[in-house]
């Protein structure tokens, strides 16, 4: 299983590769939190003036790969770049205005993480809900008319 702890040291990594040109403002910690089936992260602003992204709780087990953590950990990076929950000025005025986070990533290297992500849900992940959550979402399908995750 994975801690806390070592998802801090991705977060490092990630921020050493994906935006090193992106100074930190403020403290940013990451943890695993929550359960979700149709969620992989958020990014939010604490009293503190810190800023915390959260990663799916379900992503400390290693039946999920580390390539679908470091892209949720970008994700979230990008938000804070932009502005979103960071003391950054708000250079958008919705999170994913246009595709502009996933813009980004492929801007800053991360296309190939992005397809293997995408391909890594349609494939994968139900099965792994299903097997990390028990049998009630042993039913759960994919409608491929709408969205399901939430970053």
């Amino acid at each position: 299983m994975r801690s806390d702890e070592w998802l801090n040291a991705k977060l490092e990594e990630v921020w050493q590769v994906l935006m090193p040109d992106v100074e930190k403002l403020n403290k940013v910690s990451v943890v695993f939190k929550g359960n979700w089936k149709t969620k992989f992260g958020h990014i939010k602003k604490m009293k503190d003036g810190s800023t915390q992204i959260v990663v799916n709780g379900l992503f400390r087990n290693e039946v999920v790969p580390d390539y679908i953590i470091l892209t949720t950990i970008a994700h979230e990076l990008i938000h804070y770049m932009h502005g979103f929950h960071s003391p950054y000025p708000k250079r958008f005025r919705y999170p994913h205005q246009g595709g502009i986070v996933d813009k980004e990533l492929k801007a800053r290297g991360f296309g190939v993480l992005l397809k293997l992500e995408k391909d890594w849900v349609k494939n994968s992940w139900v099965e792994v809900i299903s097997s990390l959550k028990g049998n009630a979402y042993a039913s759960y399908t994919q409608d491929s008319s709408r969205r399901l995750f939430c970053f």
